[in-house]
């Protein structure tokens, strides 16, 4: 059966549709590497080629990904010999958008990600208390440092993932280190909204990640475990603490 130029066959636009949905998930992906501080803003992405191969797609599904971020202001590209895509701005969500993404999530949802976030990270701080190398410490502990120094709520929310990130590198687990990047996609804004918290934790933040630093050069993985889950159990009340001020005021 023959089709016009205006009605394209049934397969062809399912598999438009489907690229189309894959380019906005590769899109929030590499927002979200951008929001967690693993690409920092006026650094170029990898090669095309290279980004296609990681995300197991076609290199014109990521090119379409791509595009979906200079939609959305989040990248450049330019062309030529030095060119190549250029991050100029770190996606993190206004203080409304945080609002409403808590009024969307019950006290049971906000206690089944604190459970989650401490299943996930008591054991990434467990392993890396044995699996951490020295030269790593450094940089763990500058890390853990670095929240009262930056200068916005969005870097401090950044150097925070980071932390919990490189606690994940150090344990030396694919899948604990994708559990935990999605966890803090899922956490971070949350806990960063400045309308909700105002700013001030940071400092108890840094003494809580310096805790835990200190665990892991110890080489004692369950002091390390303990200081991650006290550290977590924090931030989510917080957080559950936040949704329900929210709720009162609505009332």
């Amino acid at each position: 059966m023959r089709t016009t130029g205006a009605e394209p066959h049934p397969a062809a636009a399912a598999e438009e549709a489907q690229q189309a949905g894959n380019a906005h998930v590769i899109a929030d992906r590499i927002a979200n590497s951008i929001s967690l501080g693993l690409l920092a803003v006026g650094e170029r992405l990898p090669p095309e080629i290279e980004l296609a191969q990681q995300f197991g797609v076609a290199v014109a599904t990521l090119r379409k990904g791509l595009a979906v971020l200079r939609e959305r202001g989040i990248v450049v590209t330019h062309r030529g010999r030095s060119g190549g895509s250029f991050v100029v701005k770190a996606p993190f969500p206004s203080d409304a958008e945080s609002e409403n993404r808590l009024r969307t999530l019950s006290v049971v949802e906000l206690r089944d990600l604190r459970d989650h976030s401490i299943a996930v990270g008591a054991t990434t701080a467990r392993l890396a208390a044995e699996r951490a190398w020295d030269g790593a410490l450094a940089r763990l502990r500058e890390l853990a440092e670095s929240v009262t120094t930056a200068a916005t709520a969005a870097t401090a929310a950044s150097a925070d993932s980071r932390f919990h990130i490189e606690v994940a590198v150090l344990a030396q687990s694919r899948r604990l280190m994708n559990a935990e990047l999605d966890l803090q996609s899922e956490l971070t804004p949350l806990l960063w909204a400045q309308s909700l918290f105002g700013g001030g934790g940071a400092r108890s933040i840094q003494e809580a990640h310096l805790r835990i630093v200190d665990a892991i050069a110890s080489g004692d993985g369950d002091a390390a475990a303990r200081a991650m889950t006290e550290h977590i159990s924090a931030d989510a009340h917080c957080v559950i603490d936040a949704k329900l001020s929210l709720e009162v005021t609505s009332s």
